[in-house]
């Protein structure tokens, strides 16, 4: 029997995607799992896997449509089965098409001097394309929305003979030496759309949310032992961080506190069955937080191996819809900057957030005597709407019990 692919939801705020290319094509074998196509987001470009294996029936959208969340994209059944012919045309499209007497050329590499001044505005595979082929974004004419440039307009000027960009080109051995202008115009900076998409998203927490915060100091001591032990037996690539535990701790800690595991619905606090700790991970032009599943019931070895490919997609523009959708707790991570404490803002539609510093070694007191100690400071915002200080001071002393014990998270 025939199944719809569609468009998915990546995210509380995401209300369309652009198709960006069709991996598959009508009439071509599909496996449950195999990349079907190619979206884009405000936050990053998205790989669409088929839900069903099969043979690709139809297209319902044609690459470089806007479609809407839910709205169908393709059908996949079984080699020569009938299906009811839907629109192929699901959305707007990206670039409107030039008049039929002035046929638009193809997107070449512009013939100017100099980049230009700014950022340049590229999709993150348009930049990670750009970013292999050694070309000089800021010599390409973008086709995308708002003159934003896709993976399209890269392979055309690469197929027009791009020049590779300036960074890549061997210095002239006359190179002058750069001096800092002691004086400087004023310049506009467009924003990006992942940064405007987090500025909408974040103005609508802080004013719809009455936010309040609880400060906790944690001893890191055993904890950093440990996890020097547990490193000690792993490979390079798969040693944990202070981060993962962190993560196992909170959700464990979370299954004791339902209501700070929770969203408001109305007049009616709704505690979330499964545990999905969110961790949020910087990636170019701003942050993206990508989703442990049921963290409370993970090894923290998998937990380090899930944030660590996750967040290399992510960083790669590359994140798949299950990376980034469902958390229902989220944390922020700024302790390998060197701060010492901070707060966050509630990622909505959750009820809190935990921002969490620099583990340090510090002097401390301990018995009237002064002494070198590791110390960690975490704070946590929550929805007063949904919870009150008392509890959110309890959870944090519960969270201790993980973090200052870290053998309790592997029994």
């Amino acid at each position: 029997m025939a199944e719809t692919i569609n468009m998915p939801k990546l995210g509380f705020d995401m209300a369309e995607g652009m198709l960006v290319r069709w991996v598959k094509q009508v009439g071509e074998q599909i496996n449950k799992g195999d990349v079907l196509a190619e979206i884009e987001t405000d936050k990053a470009t998205v790989e669409v896997e088929s839900s069903v294996s099969g043979t690709v029936l139809q297209l319902i959208a044609e690459q470089g449509t806007m479609v809407p969340v839910n709205a169908p994209i393709a059908i996949v059944g079984e080699a020569g089965e009938k299906v009811e012919s839907k629109p192929v045309d699901s959305g707007s499209k990206a670039a409107a098409p030039a008049p039929q007497s002035a046929p638009a050329p193809a997107p070449v590499a512009q013939t100017v001097s100099a980049p230009s001044v700014g950022p340049v505005k590229a999709s993150p595979l348009a930049k990670k394309i750009a970013r292999d082929q050694k070309v000089d974004l800021s010599r390409i004419q973008g086709t995308g929305p708002g003159g934003r440039i896709v993976r399209r307009d890269i392979e055309a000027a690469l197929a027009g003979g791009a020049q590779p960009s300036v960074a890549s080109r061997p210095a002239a051995q006359s190179a002058p030496v750069y001096q800092a202008p002691i004086t400087a115009e004023d310049k506009s900076v467009s924003t990006t759309k992942l940064r405007q998409a987090i500025g909408r998203r974040l103005v609508e927490s802080k004013q719809t949310i009455p936010h309040f915060y609880v400060t906790h100091e944690y001893k890191m001591e055993a904890l950093i032992e440990m996890r020097k032990q547990i490193n000690a037996y792993l490979p390079e690539n798969e040693k944990a961080s202070v981060n993962d535990f962190i993560v196992k701790a909170v959700a464990l800690t979370l299954r004791q506190f339902p209501n700070l595991n929770a969203t408001l619905n109305g007049n009616e606090i709704v505690q979330f069955g499964h545990v999905n700790v969110g961790v949020a991970v910087t990636v170019p032009g701003g942050l993206m937080t990508v989703v442990v599943k049921d963290a409370d019931q993970k090894a923290l070895r998998q937990i380090s191996g899930e944030v660590k490919a996750m967040a290399g997609r992510a960083r790669d523009g590359k994140v798949k819809p299950e990376d980034v959708d469902g958390s229902t707790f989220s944390t922020s991570n700024l302790g390998m900057y060197d701060v010492d404490e901070f707060i966050a803002i509630i990622n909505p539609p959750e009820a809190a957030i935990l921002a969490i510093g620099s583990a340090r070694e510090v002097p401390v007191v301990e018995d009237g005597q002064i002494k070198a100690g590791w110390r960690m400071k975490a704070t946590i915002s929550v929805d007063h709407r949904v919870s009150d200080g008392a509890e959110a001071a309890q959870f944090m002393q519960k969270l201790a019990e993980f973090l200052e014990n870290p053998v309790r998270m592997l029994v």
